[in-house]
């Protein structure tokens, strides 16, 4: 029997991406935000159903039978709900995109159709259209001879109901082709465009000039991109190139979600149901741009603008930094820690450069799940080979979207002479751990670095993500075996320090939340507090249950997913969970048992979700450094203070705005500028010294 404080994974997902269409509506956001916001809950929405509802698809057609284990929906039960609820968001989405189209348009910029443009705008695009775009396009009408085109994943295409002699058949134009622009400037006003797209449409009955036009919309189709490499392909070929394969296969997998943008003939839909192999409740009306990534190019036109955008923040050198002193000099005397996006990256980079300069270091060890284009962390690696090091670089090449760019990546660190492993079989390694080894008259020394996020400087800029450098010794001697392991295709069987999935994650947690658990049983003072991503590992949830009824206080921040329902009497009295959606992607993993004065804390790459905890090496790092939980833990108290951007769980699943009381804290913007004045006050502390 189902219990009340279950909710489906994919529903919660959705109440998670429908936060972030809030953000894109709520007025107290700047206007080109509230785009961003818009653009991001398409493009969640898009991935959304290439990866999720792509594995379901692929599930119900394995094993129509199969049921999830917290809500017992089958495969098509989940889909059918899914589909139900997206459309209901469309016309969210389609109605704030109105919205924001007037607000553009009172600030000068207007993304005009046919129906709000002058005669003069109307002669010049038809002269635009018939000598640049007309020659570059490739219609096609469906027909014996001309089978039913391949349509790409996200790409946009008219499609016309064409008639000639009483015969219909479909023509089709695609308006993706990259080889004119996306949006026409009109050459009447500084800031009035239109979309290709709709250019295209409009003039179709040009393209298809010896036909009666009856119908014509835009069309634009997802594919499931729910792949993985089989046994097959790895043994065919080495692991890049099986890794390569994918990618290509990957581009031709079936469609799962066809969108349109004008209305149509039901029969017309049916038919191009029939073609793409799509059921009609697959099939998605949208009044909005097919493609909202468009929306960038709106806002550069703004940037002038500075009262459109949120106030610049800049990353601030942690208060701590000494340029007098090396970083790894400071690292030995004091574990290190740096918050993103409040803080900047470049301590690390630092770190890592002269670690690879330093004739005392014999070799770097790292991690890599998701890099920079432009990665300034792999250059430093690549240089550290290059002087000489044993470089060992762990490259994750099934990081879903990204494994075009760490395949070139793996490429040119095996060309600078570093050692790569690619991972290993039936597990991603998506850990963010660093090891840098030392040898100093025969006595060997490490600098650990565990964070909370990829190595990545695009991204430390704009997600939240905690990073912990420490010279520990049993924590280096760990993360060394960690390592050990990984180059031998191996997981470690036992810790002492490290939490560390597939083996010493789950486990251990599991125990401390018992001991949190046996504490209430025994009138003791027992709380946990933790703040991740996404909760849906069934086993920890029910520990979490078991806690909350023995009378555990418990507090969880989780910004996606939540398998788990809160307040439900006799079940999760004491849980109460929120949900951070603001400025930056909250991204931090923050594991704390036991009553603040006396707990133990943890930051990890683990969410609790069973991919992370039993089916992926990840680490969390025991914070020992008291200064450092400290901060750890008055951060999250903030963040649980929240009542700006926060959302808060109710018993029933939903979410509601935290209360708006005085203060009013934004979490994000406060520790900005916590991050400016720790730095001001380090400033003005040396100045003082120096003078004296």
């Amino acid at each position: 029997m189902m219990k009340a404080c279950y909710d489906n994974r994919e529903l919660s997902w959705l109440k998670f991406n429908e936060r972030v269409l809030e953000e894109a509506k709520d007025e107290n956001n700047p206007l080109c935000e509230r785009l961003s916001f818009l653009s991001i809950f398409q493009s969640n929405l898009d991935e959304f159903f290439m990866v999720r509802c792509g594995s379901l698809y692929d599930q119900m057609c394995e094993d129509p039978d199969f049921r999830e284990n917290k809500t017992y929906m089958t495969c098509k039960e989940q889909l059918t709900a899914i589909y139900a609820r997206v459309k209901e968001l469309l016309r969210d989405k389609d109605d704030v995109y109105e919205d924001l189209r007037a607000e553009l348009s009172m600030q000068g910029v207007d993304i005009v159709d046919f129906h709000t443009i002058t005669v003069e705008e109307a002669n010049w695009l038809e002269a635009y259209f018939k000598a640049e775009i007309e020659p570059l396009l490739s219609p096609q009408i469906i027909g014996k001879k001309q089978p039913f085109p391949f349509l790409q994943n996200k790409s946009i295409y008219a499609v016309v109901v064409l008639e000639k002699k009483g015969t219909q058949k479909l023509g089709i134009v695609p308006c993706s082709s990259g080889v004119f622009p996306k949006i026409v400037s009109l050459p009447t006003g500084k800031n009035r465009f239109i979309l290709a797209e709709e250019l295209i449409l409009h003039f179709v009955p040009e393209i298809f000039s010896r036909h009666t036009i009856k119908s014509k919309s835009l069309i634009r189709i997802i594919r499931n991109a729910d792949i993985e490499p089989d046994e097959r392909m790895e043994e065919e070929c080495d692991y890049r190139e099986a890794m390569e394969q994918l990618i290509r296969e990957r581009r031709k997998l079936c469609p799962i979600k066809l969108e349109f943008s004008r209305l149509m003939d039901t029969a017309v839909i049916r038919t191009l149901c029939d073609y793409l192999h799509l059921t009609e409740e697959q099939v998605f009306y949208s009044e909005a741009p097919l493609n909202l990534s468009v929306l960038s190019t709106v806002r550069d036109m703004l940037r002038h603008n500075k009262c459109l955008f949120y106030q610049r923040r800049v990353p601030q050198e942690p208060d701590w930094r000494n340029t007098n002193k090396t970083m790894m000099e400071q690292v030995e005397e004091k574990d290190r820690f740096l918050t993103f996006p409040y803080e900047s990256i470049r301590p690390f980079l630092t770190l890592l450069h002269e670690a690879g300069n330093d004739p005392q270091v014999v070799s770097i060890k790292m991690t890599l799940y998701r890099v920079a284009s432009n990665s300034k962390i792999v250059e430093a690696l690549i240089e550290a080979a290059e002087n000489g090091k044993d470089v060992v670089v762990l490259v994750e090449l099934r990081a879903r979207f990204d494994e075009e760019n760490n395949i070139e990546w793996s490429r040119r660190l095996e060309d600078a002479g570093c050692r790569i492993i690619y991972g290993l079989d039936n597990l991603k390694v998506h850990s963010k751990l660093c090891l840098i080894t030392k040898k100093e008259n025969n006595e060997i020394s490490y600098i650990t670095q565990v964070g909370t996020g990829n190595y990545n400087e695009k991204t430390s800029a704009i997600y939240t993500d905690y990073s912990l450098m420490t010279a520990n010794h049993e924590i280096g001697l760990e993360a060394n075996r960690v390592f050990h392991a990984l180059c031998l295709g191996q997981t470690v069987e036992h810790t002492e320090h490290l939490l560390v999935a597939p083996k010493c994650l789950q486990n251990k947690l599991a125990d401390m939340i018992d001991e949190q658990t046996a504490l209430a049983q025994n009138h003791q003072p027992a709380y946990i507090g933790i703040k991740i991503n996404s909760l849906t590992d069934k086993y920890l949830i029910e520990k979490l249950i078991e806690a909350s009824k023995a009378g555990v206080k418990i507090e969880m921040i989780i910004r996606g997913i939540s398998c788990l329902i809160a307040g439900v009497p006799g079940e999760t009295d004491n849980i109460s969970i929120r949900s951070i959606v603001g400025r930056f992607l909250e991204h931090t993993r923050i594991y704390i048992f036991g009553a603040h004065d006396n707990c133990h804390v943890y930051i990890s790459s683990a969410d609790w979700m069973t991919r992370n905890t039993r089916r992926r090496v990840e680490v969390a790092a025991p914070i020992y450094d008291e200064e450092i939980k400290h901060r750890i833990l008055e951060m999250f108290d903030i963040m649980m203070s929240d009542n700006v951007k926060a959302r808060v769980q109710q018993p029933d699943g939903s979410y509601i705005h935290a209360e708006e009381s005085e203060p009013l804290i934004n979490s994000q913007e406060y520790f900005y500028a916590q991050a400016y004045e720790r730095l001001e006050k380090a400033q003005a502390s040396s100045s003082i010294e120096l003078e004296s």
